[in-house]
This record gives structure tokens, C-alpha cells and sequence, in this order.
């Protein structure tokens, strides 16, 4: 049975059904926000940190708000839709994101800690992560926005290729290149583990 309150705030409802009721009750879009605002601020953190992506995951939400009446409810998942925003508005602090991946490429790989602090995964990330960053600084800024919605997010091909506005044969093909590259770069390691992906 559904609570008073969820009746109220429209949580027992998918994003499309809420977004849809929010342009005749905007107070409902807050749901949309509530779900999701964590997971898109995760996101830019990781490519601009935590300071700029306060700004961005604001700007996200404002322009979903705005533009809400132009969903398209058949998506009951919004998602791929504020993935797509933030994936955009990420792309204006372009130079912010390439101090970020400069600074990650010069982070030292052995940093004080016993091996019982870590797992051997953790140190082989560790140690991949000074040159991974180099790699994400030689990618064009395209192929940088594919490859980190794919390995940060648990957003399928298809949602990936809805948030860039591409079919989800160009995202593919796109990423079969990127991840090719990326792994001739980092002599055969392919540290992001795209297999298992569904699409």
C-alpha cells in the first residue's frame, strides 16, 4: 500500500510519470532531484572535483526543471536525460577537468599504507592510476564523455547512447576504438572492466 506521504511527494512514481505531473505541480520535480542529484554529483566530482561539481549538478537540475515539459515520458528512467546535462555542463569546465587528470597523472602510485590497509586490487588501481589519467588526457573530449559515462555509471549502452544523443551503434563502434586505444596505451591492461556492461 502506497503512504500518504509517497501519494503527496510522488516517490512511488518512475522519473517520467513525476516529471510529467511536475509541470501543473512543480514542487513534485523535488523527487527527481531527491533521487538522483547524489549520483550525478558523483560523477562530475570525478571529472571536475567536488567544488565545481556543486555548481554543475545546480545547473543540471535547473535546466531539467526548465525543460521538463519537453521530456519525453516515454523514458521512465531520467537518468540518461540528467546524465546528458551534466555530461554537457561538464564539457564548460573542460579545463578544469584537464588540471584534474594532470594532477591525478603525477600522483605518486606507492603511497604510504601497509598491504593489509589495502587488497591487491586496490594497489593495482593505485598503481594504473598516474597512467591511466595520462591516457584520459590524450582522448578528445568525445571520447573522454563515452568512456567515463560507461566506466562511471551503471548506465547501459543504450542509456549511454541517449545521454550523448548518438544511436547506440555509434556508441559501440566509438567505444570499441576508445577502449582500444586506451588499452595500447596502457600496454594490453584494460583496467576498466567494460565487458560485463550490458547494452
Amino acid at each position: 500500500m502506497v503512504s500518504a506521504q509517497a501519494l503527496l511527494d510522488g516517490s512511488h512514481l518512475d522519473d517520467a510519470t513525476v516529471i510529467g505531473r511536475s509541470v501543473d505541480q512543480p514542487e513534485l520535480f523535488a523527487t527527481v532531484f531527491d533521487r538522483h542529484a547524489g549520483e550525478i554529483f558523483q560523477y562530475v566530482a570525478r571529472r571536475l572535483g567536488p567544488g565545481p561539481a556543486e555548481d554543475v549538478v545546480a545547473e543540471v537540475f535547473l535546466v531539467a526543471f526548465r525543460s521538463r515539459a519537453r521530456y519525453d515520458r516515454a523514458r521512465p528512467d531520467a537518468r540518461p536525460w540528467l546524465y546528458g546535462m551534466a555530461t554537457n555542463l561538464t564539457s564548460q569546465h573542460r579545463r578544469a577537468e584537464r588540471r584534474r587528470i594532470r594532477a591525478m597523472s603525477r600522483v605518486a602510485a606507492d603511497r604510504p599504507g601497509s598491504f593489509d590497509d589495502r587488497s591487491a586490487e586496490r594497489v593495482t588501481a593505485e598503481q594504473l592510476q598516474p597512467r591511466l589519467a595520462r591516457v584520459l588526457s590524450r582522448l578528445s573530449p568525445g571520447e573522454r564523455d563515452l568512456l567515463l559515462l560507461v566506466a562511471w555509471t551503471d548506465l547501459s549502452y543504450e542509456d549511454v547512447a541517449q545521454a550523448l544523443g548518438v544511436p547506440i551503434g555509434t556508441v559501440r563502434s566509438r567505444l570499441h576504438r576508445v577502449r582500444a586505444k586506451v588499452r595500447r596505451s596502457l600496454g594490453g591492461a584494460d583496467p576498466l572492466s567494460l565487458e560485463n556492461r550490458d547494452g
